[in-house]
């Protein structure tokens, strides 16, 4: 099992998938990881050899921010955003859709379950 960036990647997988399970590698990253590095796009992480996991650990690491460093990058993005009171922050902290959706329906993914309110009487 080849290890990159403290992700085990998946013997069974295809390069180019198994490189997705690493945060902040998605599929466009990872096709052009492979074809820097030089590797078979269809091969499969199980039948890669020790100088080819270290050829891609090195492109990962030289040029692409991931795990650990991207995370903290984004909290700290978001923990900013929050302290300057942006319109952006206020939304976060409110635990409401960031980006323009409506809320009036739909918006139950960031609002969580409904919370009923008794109707008004005539």
């Amino acid at each position: 099992m080849a290890r990159i960036a403290g992700v085990d990647l998946p013997n069974n997988k295809r390069v180019v998938v198994a490189l997705t399970y690493i945060y902040g590698i998605g599929k466009t990253h990872a096709r052009n990881i492979i074809e820097k590095s030089g590797i078979d796009p269809d091969m499969r992480v199980a039948k890669l050899s020790d100088e080819e996991i270290a050829r891609l650990r090195n492109i990962i690491e030289k040029e692409y921010k991931i795990e650990g460093e991207l995370r903290t990058e984004v909290s700290m993005n978001i923990k900013r955003l929050i302290d300057t009171s942006a319109y952006r922050g206020i939304r976060h902290r409110r635990g409401l859709p960031v980006r323009g959706q409506r809320t009036r329906t739909n918006a139950r993914t960031r609002k969580g379950k409904k919370k009923t309110v008794a109707g008004k009487k005539k």
